[in-house]
């Protein structure tokens, strides 16, 4: 579900302090039923796990599609500064995941993760949180990024029907799918315990 600007802008997350240089591009929010305060790490180590994994269907394609082109077109070769050196003090050693994916994780906590990506067209962040909600916790994404000059504004003008119409609903059903595998509370907790302890 496609949620305002604003949906994101107006918590106070970490993010905005590591990168007030940069535009709010979506926000999305995933139906987790059930969920309650302790389960991000859980569902975020879900999730992460899932991403070793081999994807199919179309928006596998479409990403294959993208990394093909990079390579042709050289748009994946730029030499960016990464965020990590802008991060403060407590979150340069937070457990950050090695990543088995185009993101670099930035910093994570019980409630929020940030991860970013950088080439020629533009500097992006996936942001993740936990939000309570009056049925309990749902997981949001804000997608932030910075342009990098006309080739990145078209480039993102370009991609926005994909992203809507494809990339970010098989995003919701798989990561909605992966809640549903964390059968029960007490899974969850060892997945989330696991977690930490192989990030140490």
């Amino acid at each position: 579900m496609r949620l305002p600007e604003s949906a994101h802008s107006e918590h106070p997350w970490r993010i905005h302090e590591i990168a007030p240089d940069f535009v709010v591009e979506d926000v999305w929010k995933f139906r987790i039923p059930g969920a309650g305060r302790h389960d991000f790490p859980a569902l975020l180590a879900a999730i992460q796990a899932e991403r070793t994994t081999e994807s199919t269907g179309l928006s596998a394609l479409l990403f294959k599609v993208r990394w093909k082109l990079g390579e042709l077109f050289g748009w994946d070769r730029a030499q960016v500064t990464s965020l990590r050196d802008r991060l403060p003090t407590d979150l340069r050693d937070t457990a950050t995941p090695v990543e088995n994916s185009p993101l670099t994780s930035l910093y994570v906590l019980d409630n929020e993760y940030a991860g970013e990506i950088a080439n020629n067209t533009m500097h992006g962040i996936m942001h993740l949180s936990w939000v309570p909600d009056p049925t309990g916790y749902h997981l949001r994404m804000a997608v932030l990024v910075k342009p990098n000059g006309r080739l990145g504004r078209l480039y993102m003008a370009a991609i926005k029907p994909f992203r809507y119409t494809i990339i970010y609903p098989a995003i919701t059903r798989s990561w909605e799918q992966t809640w549903k595998d964390l059968a029960t509370p007490t899974e969850r907790r060892w997945i989330a315990f696991d977690r930490r302890r192989s990030t140490r």
